[in-house]
């Protein structure tokens, strides 16, 4: 069985699509996302229509929390985009759609478990906020304190950089797992990187496919989608509240 593990939309609508096509040339219809449908971005209400019909196992993100409640944490940029985000949820459509989009949000986890795997959108000790940098393979009592808290497999989003950490203490970009991860007994975490915002220098938007083989073998591919992005960029300019920055970002993927 495959699914597909998509993460970090922020409200980016061009990405979405090109994603969900590239899922649909595979032949899959399980989809898992695992939060920030909003933030950043100039199309919440139609990311989050989307993710509602499309998505039947959903993460709460941190963006998606702070549309919610008062931001904690966010930078000038993100926190001015945030209550832009809020603003066009109460208003955009019909007093019926603003209220479906709100309890959506409102009833989303912050982790869900299905043995052996734990979905978060932040870390396994922290599933909204925290964050788990590629350089944390050397701070050995923060990872400790990650890899307790699984049973074998975690699958997380938030920093928008895809790749795997194994508990023996390695980092492992989809380069250098040539796109394809095959798991085993060790635990493992799994980040599935963004698709509506890459910060890893790549600006395809990228997910990633599990895939459950009826031998037992489990294997992760990471997958990197083009999309236009000079259309989403465009549509940020338009907004006075979206910062140019969150546009010009998307080119460099950073």
């Amino acid at each position: 069985m495959k699914r597909a593990l998509i993460s970090d939309i922020h409200a980016n609508m061009e990405a979405l699509e090109c994603v969900l096509e590239d899922i649909r040339q595979q032949g899959i219809t399980t989809i898992t996302c695992l939060g920030d449908i909003v933030g950043y971005g100039p199309n919440p209400c139609e990311c989050l229509d989307v993710v509602m019909e499309r998505c039947p196992t959903t993460i709460l993100g941190n963006h998606d929390q702070a549309s919610m409640f008062d931001p904690d944490g966010f930078n000038p940029v993100a926190l001015q985009a945030i209550y832009w985000t809020r603003e066009t949820l109460e208003s955009l459509g019909s007093a019926a759609d603003s209220d479906r989009r709100f309890d959506f949000l409102g009833s989303l986890p912050r982790f869900v478990r299905e043995s052996p795997y734990l979905f978060v959108h932040g870390s396994p000790r922290e599933p909204t906020n925290e964050y788990v940098f590629p350089e944390d393979v050397y701070n050995q009592r923060k990872m400790g304190a990650q890899f307790d808290r699984i049973e074998l497999f975690c699958f997380q989003g938030h920093t928008h950089i895809p790749g795997v950490f194994s508990s023996s203490g390695e980092f492992i970009t989809p380069d250098e797992c040539e796109y394809v991860y095959t798991l085993g007994e060790e635990k493992t975490i799994i980040n599935v990187g963004s698709v509506g915002q890459p910060r890893d220098g790549d600006p395809r938007a990228c997910y990633a496919i599990l895939d459950e083989e009826e031998s037992g073998r489990r294997q992760v591919e990471f997958r990197r989608v083009e999309y236009p992005f000079e259309v989403t960029i465009e549509k940020i300019y338009r907004v006075p509240s979206l910062g140019n920055m969150l546009g010009d970002r998307l080119r460099g993927g950073r």
